[in-house]
């Protein structure tokens, strides 16, 4: 025992040096702040968005989002145990697809538009195929341990999950086997980002820390720490050389792949309630956060100032969406609404 002990001093001392080494690298690189390099850049002003629509359909809380490549559709997911798949041009409800389990936490649209993912406290991503006469479950796909926090298509054959058991998965679709799992993590995996060329995606989880992915490697790339509580979402800055985190410890951060660190905190005093979801515009220059206190928040991602709030929820913004034309941005609740602003 007292060999082992020695030993794992050893080791934790050596992981001590090693944290420090990499600490004075970053610091090394770390010449300049955002906002001093973004002085010369003309100020946002006030963005003020109106709300154009008000999607009614869900009677529970609406707990996740996601558009269509068409930036038309979108399918929401809610805790009355349906998928909702809208027309967000009319505000109609083009499809239902009603859930084994209404605990569900994630949703996401395929490439193609053919089909939708689901998955929550049953621990298992199931893919329904909306394109047939009525929808249609094609994969049950049940390994995880742990609740499936999120979820997104690769292609119409891949797709990833992250969990509540720590890891993120890539699935095979045509075989419904796991192809690859991703274990670095030491708290519940909540979200995950992926690149646009699919080559990487980055997770955020409850340990306070964001790890990038290679997914060709199967391996961990890069860990960037500085939350102080969860990471409940992610969203890739759109250069794909950096991205953005959303925690409850109320701070959204902006971390830089090429630099290996933060590079912006956006913070406000008056904010005390947690971030839930992320979002970017097509430029990146704006991020839209949702928040516990019932409103959407827009920053200014160069600037580091809060330049606009989406007020009219009536509970928590559990998740906003803007699609890929960024026309607009879409804000869903727990008091089951979905609002579509612009």
């Amino acid at each position: 025992m007292a060999a082992e002990k020695a030993e794992i001093d050893a080791l934790k001392k050596e992981c001590d040096g090693l944290r420090t080494k990499i600490e004075a690298a970053r610091k090394a690189v770390n010449d300049t702040t955002m906002s001093a390099a973004a002085s010369g850049v003309d100020s946002l002003g006030k963005v003020t968005l109106k709300q154009r629509k008000n999607l009614k359909g869900h009677l529970a809380k609406i707990y996740s989002l996601h558009w269509a490549a068409d930036s038309r559709q979108m399918v929401s997911a809610s805790q009355d145990g349906k998928l909702l798949i809208w027309d967000t041009y009319t505000g109609n409800k083009v499809n239902a697809v009603p859930l084994k389990s209404a605990w569900v936490m994630s949703c996401c649209y395929a490439p193609s538009g053919d089909m939708v993912a689901s998955g929550g406290l049953d621990n298992i991503c199931t893919v329904y195929n909306i394109k047939a006469a009525s929808p249609k479950t094609l994969r049950e796909l049940d390994a995880h341990t742990g609740y499936l926090a999120c979820c997104r298509f690769l292609s119409d054959s891949e797709i990833l999950t992250a969990s509540g058991d720590t890891t993120c998965c890539l699935w095979d679709l045509s075989t419904g086997k796991q192809k690859c799992i991703y274990t670095s993590h030491i708290g519940d995996c909540m979200s995950l980002a992926v690149s646009a060329d699919m080559n990487t995606f980055i997770s955020g989880a409850c340990d306070s820390l964001a790890k990038l992915w290679d997914l060709r490697a199967g391996k961990c790339q890069q860990t960037f720490s500085g939350h102080t509580s969860d990471i409940n979402s992610i969203a890739y800055y759109p250069s794909g050389t950096a991205f953005i985190t959303g925690s409850d410890d109320c701070h959204c951060k902006m971390y830089d792949l090429r630099s290996d660190q933060e590079v912006m905190t956006y913070q406000d005093s008056s904010l005390k309630s947690g971030v839930t979801s992320v979002a970017l515009s097509l430029s990146g220059r704006i991020m839209f956060a949702g928040y516990d206190d019932f409103n959407c928040h827009i920053w200014d991602t160069l600037k580091g100032e809060k330049v606009g709030v989406l007020s009219g929820h009536e509970n928590r913004v559990s998740c906003t969406g803007v699609p890929l034309d960024s026309m607009g941005v879409c804000t869903g609740s727990w008091d089951s609404f979905m609002k579509l602003w612009n």
